[in-house]
């Protein structure tokens, strides 16, 4: 039996001919956020790419569409994103890993995080006149969470911490996105009020 091999100089032409050909910009910017160590800010990405912001946008734009259908996502906060597993994909993310979710949140602590997460950035004092009750110590338990973060300091008296979710709590919840989140129910009492004004 004998083996035919091709000519050398084809296989060698065919490989240098694939290595020349650059990357779409969305494969460049999947193939950067893929070794990414976490989050990434889109402005440090697109540098790496060597984009425009423009451009950088209208690749994570593709991106993010061809992900849709497949098993990662494209994750945002801000102006930072990661690589993330889709969501339905999680039970056997966690059995493969061979992780446990033993997160549990009372009441006081996700309603805490509901005010948060709709309206941050957002202050303690505010929080606090949202839910009507002290909040330090919910808040103490959403940060070494991780859940919450401290994103700087308001701009008034006091100059008081503002506080933001995190891409923790976006993966806990199966959330791409805050724009995610679903829509606010208002109340009948907000709806009169709003008829009214």
């Amino acid at each position: 039996m004998s083996v035919v091999e091709a000519p050398q100089g084809n296989a060698s032409q065919a490989a240098d001919s694939q290595e020349k050909q650059p990357l779409a910009p969305e494969a460049l910017l999947e193939a950067l956020l893929f070794v990414a160590q976490g989050a990434v800010s889109a402005a440090d990405l697109f540098l790496a790419a060597k984009l425009s912001e423009e451009e950088g946008e209208a690749a994570l734009a593709r991106l993010e569409t061809r992900l849709a259908t497949g098993g990662l996502r494209l994750q945002r906060s801000g102006r930072c994103l990661q690589l993330i597993s889709a969501p339905e994909a999680a039970p056997a993310v966690e059995h493969f890993l061979g992780l446990e979710v033993n997160l549990r949140l009372s009441q006081a602590a996700l309603e805490t995080l509901a005010i948060v997460a709709y309206a941050q950035p957002i202050t303690r004092p505010r929080i606090e006149s949202v839910r009507g009750v002290n909040s330090d110590s919910v808040l103490r338990t959403l940060l070494a969470a991780g859940m919450v973060e401290d994103v700087g300091r308001a701009e008034t008296v006091g100059r008081p911490i503002l506080y933001s979710t995190t891409f923790e709590f976006l993966q806990q919840f199966g959330l791409q996105s805050v724009a995610d989140l679903p829509p606010l129910e208002k109340s009948e009492g907000q709806g009169e009020a709003a008829h009214t004004a």
